[in-house]
């Protein structure tokens, strides 16, 4: 596979514009910074015709991309019913703590309640079992 129309014609352009660049920097900055100046000037012409992204040249990808830096507005919050809406939300919240904290008192009364009731039925059982014993050495 060869090049196609648009890849030589770019191709060309950017070896004609590095090879200029060059010769007429050369006898001033020397070899080196001549091509360090060429390739900024070089590159975005070579990209023109190698580079494509979804369909789109370089170019058109490039003023994109600047557009999307430098003309995008930034993005603000407009609420007009904010306060209220911060309002429900926290008499919402409240209202689930509060509920979250009768049900614990809830079940630490359930928990006594147990307890007490345990302790009573011990004491019983051992009322019960003394007098058992008082009855059986009166008898016996």
């Amino acid at each position: 596979m060869g090049l196609s129309a648009k890849q030589l014609t770019y191709s060309i352009l950017a070896l004609g514009s590095g090879c200029g660049i060059v010769f007429l920097l050369y006898e001033k900055i020397g070899l080196t910074f001549s091509c360090y100046v060429a390739v900024p000037i070089v590159a975005p012409i070579a990209l023109c015709g190698f580079y494509s992204y979804n369909g789109m040249g370089f170019m058109e990808v490039f003023t994109r991309y600047m557009r999307s830096i430098f003309r995008n507005r930034a993005l603000v919050f407009q609420s007009s019913g904010y306060r209220e809406m911060r309002a429900e939300i926290q008499a919402k919240e409240e209202a689930e703590k509060r509920a979250a904290v009768r049900k614990a008192k809830e079940e630490r009364r359930c928990i006594r309640k147990e307890k007490i009731k345990g302790r009573i039925k011990g004491i019983i059982k051992k009322s019960i079992r003394k007098t058992e014993k008082k009855g059986r050495g009166k008898n016996g």
